[in-house]
């Protein structure tokens, strides 16, 4: 009797704490980092094309890719076609792509950086690089963060990553329709 008792306990334990955690399957790619928990990111904000404050909540309710990048950045230089391609997948269109330039140049360096890799589905943003890079513990660039629907930090990739990478793709398209 006590044994069952146990028993019972213990898968009623096991069902409430499974609902604790976020778990998503880890496709194998080395630089993307899933979080076992979701982080809360409050008090973010940057800036659009006109100077504009933004924030994340006017973000929410769609699956938000933010990547930090700079215009001396290499790596970010490599990946930014992918990711602007992203936008042409039907099943990920309606994914939030927030490209934020934490280099202090100016908006018309950024906007040539673009225009000369053929980034047309993206818009630029650029932050206050000191308060972003504390903020979302930034050790270099180009770093990608992933905010799910409720605007919590789900995942991260550190460096550069090919957007349009078969098993990345599939791991995203399983998130949007989770």
């Amino acid at each position: 009797m006590k044994f069952k008792n146990f028993y019972y306990f213990t898968i009623f334990l096991y069902l409430i704490s499974s609902g604790t955690s976020y778990s998503i399957e880890q496709p194998d790619i080395k630089n993307l980092i899933i979080h076992k928990e979701k982080k809360i990111i409050k008090g973010v904000y940057f800036f659009d094309s006109l100077n504009n404050k933004k924030t994340l909540e006017e973000f929410k309710n769609n699956i938000s890719l933010i990547n930090f990048w700079a215009t001396w950045c290499a790596p970010c230089k490599e990946e930014m076609p992918s990711l602007n391609n992203i936008k042409n997948i039907s099943e990920l269109k309606k994914i939030n792509i927030i490209p934020i330039n934490i280099g202090e140049e100016e908006y018309e360096k950024s906007k040539i950086f673009f225009d000369e890799l053929g980034i047309d589905n993206l818009e630029i943003f650029s932050g206050p690089s000191g308060d972003l890079a504390k903020k979302f513990k930034l050790r270099g660039v180009p770093t990608t963060i992933i905010i799910d629907k409720e605007g919590h930090e789900i995942s991260r990739i550190l460096g550069s990553i090919d957007f349009l990478d078969k098993q990345f793709l599939e791991w995203l398209k399983s998130i949007v329709n989770s």
